[in-house]
């Protein structure tokens, strides 16, 4: 009797391995026939001043292999954009300059679904008289100090009527050169685009993009102690898995989905990362008290009073970047607004109040597109995409009518 249970679970274990095997393949055959492209296309170039920008004229492909496939060519001064609007065109009209990270460059999207795109057709639309022409000035995992050079070096020719600032849940830290170095793995001091930077005499400057950000980059480890070899191998052999099969990498962004699962660096640790920023000259006491394992989500710099030395620079070279970009908008005659994009989660109204009170001393207007989706009863669901928290087409066409009906009040 023993034998037979044993015979018989051996059998159905067997035909269940079978069946999953068999979906693994079928999942596979159909996802290389049905996906428009298998991978990911991003040529880019160092520019002095500017930073890492694409290549000009490069064709860009980018997917997360479930929501969006999209083919994209950048313009010819290496944004994912169209060529940007003659200067004598663009200072005769109501030219909008707007400025962003991931959200704005948006290689999730076509071109003619972006935001500052889908802005020109609706002011067509709805309020000809305003004759609004824009342009996007953006690149992916970049805060406002990393903008600065796009508006000093591109957009400043355009001589915009209004300036807007796209700002997301992680622009804090990506304003901050050692949280930057933590999760991108470049030398604080040598990054590919401009960062503040404390000089001796405690006056805060902007650091140029250093040329060199690749061959400077940060080791994993910087002799400290590795991750056990059984740790390395596991880790090694899951992203060949999902380097190598399409249904994997499918079923990796499922997972990360279903477990908000933010994908961010898990091998080298983050904290093996931190220990190596903290051993670089004149940053030892940085990231004293700040955890990055559970810091990293900015939870708990949205939400503490007290943050940790890191997370408290954060907050103030951000503030300093908006008050860069309010003296240029002074200085050139520019209207200076920034948009939040749609946020969720507990800590979505704190960071709106930070927000707010580095904006209002500026005299900067706060434009929240939560408030506008529901306003225009719209669910805050449908503004991303189903697995990926950047903008979704819809998410675009509001924060477009957000900007214009600001613009028709103002």
């Amino acid at each position: 009797m023993f034998v037979r249970v044993a015979r018989l679970a051996g059998w159905n274990a067997a035909l269940a391995l079978a069946g999953l095997a068999l979906i693994a393949v079928a999942g596979e055959a159909w996802l290389r026939v049905a996906s428009p492209f298998l991978e990911r296309s991003s040529p880019s170039r160092f520019v002095s001043g500017a930073g890492v920008l694409w290549r000009p004229h490069a064709e860009v492909r980018y997917t997360n292999h479930l929501d969006y496939w999209t083919v994209s060519r950048a313009n010819g001064l290496g944004f994912l954009d169209r060529e940007p609007p003659d200067p004598a065109r663009a200072a005769a009209s109501c030219h909008v300059a707007v400025f962003g990270d991931s959200f704005v460059a948006a290689r999730e999207v076509a071109i003619a679904d972006k935001l500052h795109v889908r802005l020109e057709a609706l002011a067509a639309r709805e309020a000809p008289e305003l004759d609004v022409t824009a342009s996007a000035w953006a690149r992916h995992s970049i805060g406002q100090a990393s903008q600065l050079p796009f508006y000093d070096a591109y957009a400043r020719a355009l001589r915009p009527n209004l300036i807007v600032l796209v700002f997301v849940h992680n622009d804090f830290s990506d304003n901050s050169p050692a949280l930057q170095a933590v999760r991108q793995g470049w030398d604080p001091e040598r990054p590919p685009y401009a960062l503040p930077a404390r000089g001796r005499d405690g006056e805060v400057r902007l650091r140029p993009p250093h040329p060199d950000y690749a061959a400077t980059a940060l080791p994993w480890f910087g002799g400290l102690r590795e991750p056990p070899p059984d740790e390395r191998r596991r880790e090694a052999a899951y992203r060949t898995l999902t380097e190598r099969s399409l249904f994997a990498r499918w079923l990796d962004v499922k997972r990360r989905s279903l477990f908000r699962d933010t994908g961010a660096v898990s091998f080298p640790p983050l904290a093996e990362r931190a220990a190596t920023v903290s051993r670089l000259p004149g940053h030892s006491r940085i990231l004293d008290g700040w955890e990055p394992r559970t810091g990293w989500a900015m939870q708990e710099l949205l939400l503490t009073d007290d943050p940790p030395p890191v997370l408290a620079e954060a907050r103030e070279f951000t503030a300093w970047a908006l008050a860069a970009f309010a003296r240029r908008a002074d200085r050139d005659g520019a209207a200076l607004a920034v948009l939040s994009a749609h946020v969720t989660g507990p800590a979505s109204s704190r960071r709106n109040e930070i927000l707010g009170g580095m904006a209002e001393p500026l005299g900067i207007p706060v434009i929240h597109q939560h408030d506008w989706i529901a306003r225009a009863g719209g669910r805050i669901e449908d503004a991303q995409w189903p697995h990926d928290s950047h903008w979704s087409p819809q998410g675009h066409q509001w924060a477009a009518e957000a900007i214009l009906d600001w613009l028709r009040r103002h």
